[in-house]
């Protein structure tokens, strides 16, 4: 049978697959970045903050521009770094850096999450384009001023959610889009996080600050508190002041391709199971589920989120041996005449039925393909078409992955208006919308 794709290609235009995401066909703005004057046939002189544990993967994949400048608030962390760079000037406080070097176009940002908003705001001020880790940012209103600022001062950006310039997730949207399963109305997503401290309570030993560590400027925007090995430098993640759990850190991967492939746009409705709330670290495990509208002629979804061990049912009928998701985890896209699973990254999405399966290996559509998602961001960096994850995308997605958050922390359902950005049935869960910064930090 004929197979209606949106594309076949990721050599095809960031409008192309725009629509995919909205169901507008186009992106909401299709302007140029008109950062820092770069021709294609340049090189970026590129800052990378934050180049241990994710940081050292980003810098690798910016080395073939003009690396300049190398900041991290932990010498310690970043020694490997700096002893394979030696040239390179090294800062331990990104605001110095951009006070300092002159010659930056561009910033790759890998650092905890409650500093995302910080440096990517002085950056673009600044002029500078801004390649930033997922989550976008630490709440809601961060990543809406971040898009908002993006948008003000013209520059490319991208969030780390590398799977959306794989391959995967567009392949899925074409399977999607085939219509072989029919309409969707309900997908399961997993992942094997945490895998770090939770339901903790806070120390209340103080140990004393590492020689090596800038705990200032690591703590940044937070409420104030002592340094504690219990945050720094690992742990950091698991604890709501400073990281966004397990659906922060893997939600971006995971959701990606059922909000794309689906078109879900936001929430109305929230609910969760925990294994208890504090107001210090995530739960041990969580079950989230999302409720969303109907969009055109697609009808409404429900996805529900499991985490800490927790799994979705094993659909019936599967062969013992059928591999659901990857060692990370995966979803499941249910539809009235079969199901699709997918992995972490949008990798080796797969009908569930092997008829279906063999069906579409056999009429399917060219496989799309993809040039990376740093390279992207560096093309749109030198003007460009915008990259697939820019923030006017990444912006209403990593609402609905905070969401997530929100209701777990609210511990009753919630319903949310996305025009207005607030939770309009538990007035008290709006402070987790937009969460207050220690005196001198301001956004």
């Amino acid at each position: 049978m004929p197979l209606i794709t949106r594309r076949s290609m990721l050599g095809l235009s960031a409008a192309a697959l725009a629509g995919c995401a909205t169901g507008t066909g186009t992106p909401k703005s299709t302007a140029l970045a008109a950062g820092p004057k770069v021709s294609a046939n340049e090189k970026l002189n590129i800052a990378c903050v934050g180049v241990g544990g994710q940081g050292q993967a980003d810098l690798r994949s910016v080395m073939h521009e003009n690396v300049v400048a190398l900041c991290d608030v932990d010498s310690e962390r970043a020694a490997v770094t700096y002893k394979n760079l030696p040239d390179i000037p090294k800062y331990n406080d990104y605001r110095v850096m951009l006070e300092k070097q002159k010659d930056i176009d561009a910033v790759v940002i890998a650092i905890p999450d409650h500093m995302h908003a910080f440096v990517a705001t002085a950056a673009m001020q600044l002029g500078k384009h801004v390649y930033v880790e997922k989550p976008m940012a630490h709440s809601i209103a961060e990543v809406h001023k971040l898009a908002t600022t993006a948008n003000e001062y013209k520059v490319a950006t991208q969030m780390g959610n590398q799977g959306h310039s794989m391959p995967g997730v567009w392949a899925l949207c074409q399977m999607i889009d085939s219509g072989m399963i029919g309409p969707v109305h309900e997908v399961h997503s997993w992942t094997n996080r945490p895998t770090w401290p939770q339901g903790l309570e806070r120390p209340t030993d103080t140990p004393p600050i590492p020689d090596t560590l800038n705990w200032e400027v690591w703590l940044g925007g937070a409420l104030d508190r002592p340094y504690h090995p219990a945050y720094a430098p690992h742990k950091w993640r698991g604890w709501w002041d400073f990281g966004c759990c397990a659906m922060g850190d893997m939600g971006c991967h995971i959701l990606d391709p059922p909000y794309t492939s689906l078109k879900l746009g936001a929430p109305v409705r929230l609910s969760t199971e925990t294994s208890g709330v504090n107001d210090e670290t995530g739960p041990l495990w969580s079950i989230i589920t999302f409720e969303f509208p109907a969009r055109g002629d697609m009808p409404p979804v429900k996805l529900t989120w499991f985490d800490g061990g927790k799994l979705p049912p094993r659909p019936e009928g599967l062969a013992p041996d059928y591999k659901l998701g990857d060692k990370d985890g995966g979803s499941i896209l249910i539809g009235e005449k079969g199901s699709i699973t997918v992995g972490t990254y949008g990798n080796g999405p797969r009908f569930l039925d092997p008829a279906q399966q063999q069906e579409w290996e056999a009429n399917a559509p060219e496989r799309p393909t993809a040039t990376g998602h740093h390279r992207s961001w560096i093309e749109a960096c030198k003007g460009g078409e915008p990259s697939l994850s820019n923030f006017e995308y990444a912006a209403p997605f990593t609402e609905v992955v905070l969401l997530g958050n929100i209701a777990i922390r609210a511990q009753q359902p919630i319903e949310w208006n996305t025009a207005s950005k607030q939770v309009t049935n538990v007035p008290e869960a709006n402070r987790f919308v937009d969460m207050p910064y220690r005196e001198g930090w301001v956004l």
